[in-house]
């Protein structure tokens, strides 16, 4: 037989079970709550986590009472990134007794002062193209090589110009040059006389003196080539077409800087060191002969920059880095000339040749440079490109050859890539922009 559960009814009229009296004597008991201090991640201000890995607590220092100009002062204390601080009655203030905590400019919240992690080291330094510990070096101040990211294009060699000739016509001179010798011979031989020999003679020699011709004058003839080249209006230019344009440049989102003589705001730059080898001087390098200058190190950069069209007064792009191919017929100029006698009163050339590595023995030496500053009027060859109403003068996929100049006896001549001249005069004819 089930045994009866007691109940009761309360004042509300609701039945419960237990008698009456019971549910304050079996009452739970009530835990007490209180704040949790922020530790910050330290595990040695975590208490009894602290105890179980057997690491001593810290122990905070004694509190002070404010004092009554700081409880004054409380209601209008403000941060910068998170509002004004607000201190509310209903329960104690929390006393963060970790680290800082501070808002970075992307909005996100670290731990300590800021620039003190990697994050916030980061930060602090601008994400240009060329650090301020990498400047190149001027006359008067002590910086490191200059070191760019893949956006400069670093032209390594000289302009190669070369001979645009076909190979069967040079297979058919060949041929006729070799028959000419052995049937000249045989005559000689047989005939026993030299009219044979000066007739064969007159024919070789001026295709050997006309080869000198063009491989001594076939840069000059190259120039001539681009100066007389009609300058096209970019505004009827249709994509594609092959241009040469004139007018004034400004830098693009990397501006130069030359090396030795801190000139910025540059959009192609130039350093050549030479050496002058005597009869028993060192060589400049394997090829370096006796009693001539030889290149010793050569530094040429050039980036994306914009040229303004005399002729449309339309801007365009001309993509000359990120590894373009750029033919640049600059002329440099001799800054410094250094001698036996006057090495030492020069200490900023030595401190640049310090900076790459350059020995600084008893060598005659002698520092060019060349730049393009921005204001300069250059002209540029290369091809149209439109895209996104964006106009652009980007590099040719096959070279580009001068033709036949009969006038001057030049064979056709060709050169890979943009073409950039420039004034000898730079300095005189910068426009301000």
């Amino acid at each position: 037989m089930g045994t009866r559960i007691q109940s009761h009814q309360l004042k509300s009229g609701l039945v419960v079970s237990g008698l009456p009296g019971q549910q304050q004597k079996e009452k739970q008991p009530t835990m007490a709550s209180r704040a949790v201090p922020y530790i910050g991640g330290d595990i040695k201000k975590s208490g009894e986590l602290g105890k179980m890995f057997d690491i001593p607590a810290a122990v905070d220092p004694p509190k002070q009472p404010p004092s009554r100009a700081s409880t004054s002062s409380s209601g209008s204390m403000r941060n910068s990134s998170s509002g004004p601080m607000r201190n509310s009655s209903s329960g104690p203030m929390r006393n963060s007794s970790g680290p800082l905590n501070v808002a970075l400019p992307t909005g996100l919240f670290t731990s300590g002062p800021l620039g003190s992690g990697p994050l916030g080291s980061g930060l602090q330094k601008r994400s240009g193209q060329l650090d301020n510990s990498a400047v190149g070096s001027g006359t008067g101040s002590a910086s490191s090589k200059a070191l760019y990211g893949s956006a400069v294009t670093s032209l390594a060699d000289d302009v190669k110009v070369g001979l645009r000739i076909s190979r069967p016509v040079v297979w058919v001179v060949m041929v006729v040059v070799v028959m000419g010798l052995l049937v000249g011979a045989f005559l000689m031989v047989a005939v026993k006389k030299a009219v044979i020999l000066v007739a064969v003679g007159a024919v070789l020699v001026p295709l050997f003196v006309g080869l000198i011709w063009n491989c001594a004058w076939g840069r000059r003839g190259l120039l001539g080539f681009v100066r007389r080249y009609p300058d096209t209006e970019l505004r009827g230019a249709i994509d594609g077409q092959y241009v040469k344009v004139t007018g004034v440049v400004t830098c693009g989102s990397i501006p130069l800087e030359s090396s030795y003589q801190s000139i910025s705001r540059c959009v192609y730059v130039s350093s050549e060191l030479y050496e002058y080898r005597g009869l028993g001087g060192k060589s400049a390098h394997a090829k370096h002969c006796f009693f001539s200058w030889g290149l010793r190190h050569s530094e040429k950069f050039v980036a994306d920059f914009y040229i303004s069209d005399f002729q449309s007064g339309l801007r365009a792009l001309v993509k000359a880095g990120y590894g373009a191919k750029v033919a640049p017929f600059v002329k440099p100029a001799t800054v410094v000339d250094i001698k036996k006698e006057n090495k030492d009163m020069s200490p900023g050339f030595l401190r640049w040749l310090a900076d790459r590595n350059l020995s600084s023995d008893d060598r005659v030496m002698r520092l060019k440079e060349g730049y393009i500053k921005e204001g300069s009027t250059i002209s540029v060859m290369g091809v149209v490109r439109r895209h996104d109403n964006v106009l652009m003068i980007v590099p040719p996929q096959e070279p580009v050859s001068t033709g036949c100049q009969w006038f001057r006896c030049l064979l056709p001549s060709y050169v890979e890539g943009l073409v950039l001249t420039c004034d000898d005069n730079q300095n005189a004819d910068v426009v301000p922009v």
